[in-house]
């Protein structure tokens, strides 16, 4: 192999490493967003109807889904923590090798570069069920 060639081929591994902890990131995701919502019947409603003349809270169900969700996210945030960081430093590592390279974009510069046809779906997710305000997952 030339030290070109070995140098393409570090950088898919190192774009291949960097798509599995996104996906070991989304999949703590999911399995919140599933614990959540296996908790939601159990956070119904506490009373129905007038107690002593005051009606419901319509609020607190959110608090207490707000607070099963911070309970279940605190257990799982220094595995979350732990995998953004390693993420950030893939990112970093493979824009720095992208750079060496002349690759901008994920494409090769130059005219006589081989393009890469695989798509990476990872990437461009959906918002999190779990902060879908954010438009973004646990990890961005």
């Amino acid at each position: 192999m030339t030290p070109s060639s070995n140098r393409r081929h570090l950088l898919h591994r190192m774009e291949e490493a960097r798509r599995q902890t996104q996906r070991q990131l989304d999949m703590i995701d999911r399995q919140i967003t599933r614990r959540m919502t296996a908790l939601i019947p159990s956070l119904g409603r506490k009373q129905s109807g007038y107690r002593r003349g005051k009606p419901p809270d319509p609020g607190a169900f959110l608090e207490r889904y707000r607070a099963s969700l911070a309970a279940l996210t605190a257990e799982r945030q220094p595995e979350i923590d732990a995998l953004a960081r390693k993420l950030a430093r893939q990112e970093h590592a493979i824009e720095a090798l992208r750079r060496r390279l002349g690759i901008e974009d994920g494409r090769p510069a130059g005219r006589h570069a081989c393009i890469s046809t695989t798509v990476d779906h990872h990437d461009a997710g959906p918002a999190s069920a779990l902060w879908p305000e954010t438009g973004a997952s646990i990890s961005r």
